[in-house]
């Protein structure tokens, strides 16, 4: 997909990344993954992200990035498929070819790995990324890798497929900044964990979008949330929020991993064969599955 028809696809709607799929070997689960992200497909989103953060990419090998991609592309439809890349420069941009290979319509940069950064360095990674693929190109502001208004707005002058700036550090003055700075040259998701959480927040900053993890396993109803978000239908948001959301979080929190760890579990629960979480993520236990069973009963109840 063309890096600019990509950009305003992927502002057009809801956004999720996908649980990678292992069997009971713990190597990936094409089988499972494939049937996976064809029921997601069914459903309102504008793109699905392979091998991204919920997909466990820091657990994958970097050769099964590629796999994890191109069975998302044989099972996608018309749903464009982004794919995860990271680590350091050489390794990221390895993966971002292999990945436009492997047919994605763009790819994620996630953050480096361990150390800070600083601006040139950041700038230096990311257009080393754009350089080496023709596909579009989203950078991912979290953590270790905070990009300036300034450094995003040379990156978006510098690399004509550089299309999306996803943020996941929730500092709204920052991000503020940068959407005044580069305007609508940059599609922007929201991506903070459990991001129906910060929606509104970002919506106001200039975002036009974010990645929803639930939709995972109540498709449904995220897109019921997104779809009232954009329509300030503020009653509706705050039933899903104090009925489904409030409690996810405080489910969530029992443990660090479990914003990726839950989410596999309740695509378990709707009957996939996702395997356990890799190392060091731990899975929940019987009785918060329970709970997040209960929580799945409650959305299917809404849709139902």
């Amino acid at each position: 997909m063309d890096p600019i028809e990509l950009k305003d696809r992927l502002a057009s709607s809801l956004l999720s990344f996908p649980v990678t799929h292992f069997g009971t070997d713990g190597a990936f689960n094409a089988e499972s993954y494939r049937r996976h992200v064809e029921w997601l497909s069914g459903f309102d989103a504008a793109g699905l992200f392979a091998a991204g953060g919920t997909g466990e990419f820091f657990s994958l090998h970097p050769d099964e990035i590629a796999h994890v991609t191109r069975a998302a592309k044989e099972a996608a439809g018309d749903t464009p498929i982004v794919a995860g890349c990271g680590y350091g420069t050489a390794l990221a941009v390895s993966i971002a070819r292999e990945a436009e290979a492997a047919g994605a319509d763009g790819v994620l940069l996630l953050p480096h790995y361990l150390i800070d950064a600083s601006q040139e360095g950041l700038y230096a990674h990311a257009k080393a990324v754009c350089d080496a693929v023709g596909i579009g190109v989203m950078i991912y502001n979290r953590d270790n890798a905070i990009y300036k208004a300034d450094t995003v707005a040379r990156l978006c002058e510098a690399c004509p497929n550089m299309i999306g700036f996803k943020d996941g550090s929730g500092e709204m003055g920052l991000v503020r900044q940068v959407t005044a700075t580069v305007g609508d040259r940059l599609t922007y998701l929201g991506g903070m964990p459990t991001a129906e959480l910060f929606a509104e927040a970002y919506l106001a900053a200039g975002f036009t979008t974010y990645s929803s993890a639930v939709f995972n396993f109540v498709p449904g109803m995220a897109v019921e949330f997104y779809k009232a978000l954009r329509a300030g239908d503020t009653a509706t948001c705050e039933a899903l929020l104090k009925g489904f959301f409030f409690p996810f979080m405080k489910l969530r929190e029992r443990a660090p991993g479990y914003a990726v760890s839950l989410v596999k579990a309740g695509v378990r629960l709707k009957g996939f064969e996702t395997g356990g979480v890799r190392p060091p993520l731990t899975d929940p236990t019987a009785e918060e599955e329970r709970l997040l069973g209960e929580l799945i009963s409650f959305a299917e109840n809404r849709a139902g």
